[in-house]
């Protein structure tokens, strides 16, 4: 699979369930703009480690940079940037199981169990596995992350709009105002803009779309993946900056959370 294929599976994968994309993409090439994407982002269970998942990237020339660490949400996290800076990074980030309770670590051993020894997933791979929506529930009470992944599997959670390749634009905030005008439904977790000048480093998100997911036993409508802007901002020696502020990023992941979307 060559650097094009590999992309455009990831937008053709994310776009089903996430059509506010397509819709804001299709606005901004209408209003003159060419689109470019700042980065994608993948979650995952740390039964099946980052590492796992970034192998498809790697094989094309991604390398691994920055990793960060998210207390509050039990994970850890990387991102990967190719040597030609006009691919997008990717960020992937796992969840530590060993930090959660007894019963969240039995639901997701449940799921894990049912891979395949050396499982190895693609990243638009979907669900591989059966789960039940009561355990999407119990898993939703303790940690969010767990489980959209265990009801989306090994998906983009998100493409990243890059800001500053817009032309029509002042900023972040004009961009923003732009698509409440249009009738998206921004992610006012920690503020519209999560970020400063300061930080290097201006994201905001679309709270993530609603959309009917098949369980075993039912079918349930909840939130499932979003689309970010990011504008990044020079360091001292001119270049731009291209890690994530971690801060920030606590506050992104909460354009999947199902109590901020009722």
């Amino acid at each position: 699979m060559q650097v094009d294929e590999l992309l455009a599976a990831l937008w053709q994968d994310y776009v089903v369930s996430t059509p506010q994309a397509a819709k804001i993409h299709a606005l901004l090439e209408a209003r003159g703009e060419r689109v470019v994407n700042d980065h994608v982002a993948l979650r995952t269970f740390d039964a099946v480690p980052m590492a796992v998942l970034a192998a498809p990237f790697e094989a094309l020339g991604w390398r691994a940079k920055d990793r960060y660490r998210f207390d509050d949400k039990h994970l850890d996290a990387c991102y990967w940037q190719h040597a030609d800076p006009a691919l997008p990074k990717v960020f992937i980030s796992e969840l530590v199981t060993r930090e959660l309770s007894a019963g969240a670590r039995s639901a997701i051993g449940e799921l894990v169990e049912q891979l395949p020894a050396g499982f190895a997933p693609l990243p638009w791979e979907g669900r591989p596995w059966h789960v039940w929506h009561a355990t999407y529930e119990a898993l939703l009470v303790e940690s969010e992350y767990a489980a959209w992944l265990a009801a989306f599997g090994f998906r983009v959670n998100h493409f990243t709009i890059d800001v500053n390749a817009l032309t029509t634009f002042a900023g972040l905030a004009e961009l923003d105002a732009f698509l409440v005008a249009n009738g998206f439904v921004l992610n006012h977790a920690g503020g519209t803009i999560k970020g400063t000048p300061a930080d290097r480093l201006e994201q905001s998100s679309t709270r993530a779309e609603i959309v009917e997911v098949a369980f075993a036993d039912r079918k349930a409508r909840i939130p499932s993946c979003y689309y970010e802007f990011a504008k990044r901002y020079p360091l001292p020696d001119g270049t731009l900056f291209q890690g994530f502020v971690p801060r920030s990023a606590d506050k992104i992941f909460e354009s999947t959370d199902v109590r901020r979307s009722r």
